[in-house]
């Protein structure tokens, strides 16, 4: 059976937080574990769900923020890409270093853990079989930032190129933040829809992508 998504809402930030299990075994991996440890382990006894491991997307304060709480109540593996363990304050002993392609056993049935660069150097995108968990590499209708430490947009355009011809159009997309017109779409809909897709060439997207922010209204 495939794994089940349930998306938390958290933080001021808008962001979503992912307990991704297995319906067989009932156990379950946090996906960008944040802002708020309790809800997140209140929301896993209510599902009946036993946490197994933690998956970061990416090192930045808002998709981690929760880890070290959690630790201090549970010994749990943090799976994140090599290139992205040095870029973050956690317990060493915990992190499990993976590459692109490497595949995480969850009950009877596995995650693929894809190297998605551009937001961060080690950012990653958890592969279900019928859908994605991108953190800040793809948003309903957007996609993460390339202006802060370690971003790039070249590498964020190639990223986005490789994911789209990689997948199926009905992938279904659970970003890292609600963002969008709604919480997840389809892969199909943000090819169709997505400002950040449309672009055919590298010039057109860098262009896009680092034209200054406008300043909140």
């Amino acid at each position: 059976m495939a794994p089940v998504v349930q998306a938390l809402a958290l933080g001021p930030m808008a962001n979503f937080v992912y307990l991704v299990s297995c319906p067989v075994t009932r156990q379950c991996v946090v996906v960008d574990p944040a802002w708020d440890a309790r809800a997140i382990e209140a929301a896993a006894a209510a599902a009946d769900l036993s946490i197994v491991g933690l998956v970061c997307t990416h090192g930045h304060f808002d998709h981690i923020n929760a880890v070290d709480d959690l630790l201090a109540r549970h010994d749990l593996p943090v799976h994140l890409m090599a290139e992205e363990a040095e870029r973050v304050e956690l317990r060493n002993e915990n992190l499990v270093r993976h590459r692109g392609g490497d595949r995480l056993r969850l009950g009877s049935g596995e995650l693929e853990l894809l190297h998605t660069p551009g937001h961060t150097p080690g950012s990653l995108t958890v592969r279900l079989p019928e859908a994605i968990v991108t953190g800040d590499t793809l948003f309903v209708g957007g996609c993460g930032r390339c202006d802060l430490v370690g971003g790039d947009p070249v590498v964020m355009f190639d990223t986005l190129q490789r994911l789209c011809r990689g997948l199926p159009p009905e992938t279904r997309v659970f970003p890292g933040h609600d963002y969008g017109s709604t919480p997840s779409s389809r892969l199909r809909d943000e090819l169709r829809s997505n400002p950040y897709l449309q672009h055919g060439t590298l010039a057109q997207f860098v262009a896009h992508r680092m034209a200054p922010r406008k300043p909140a209204s």
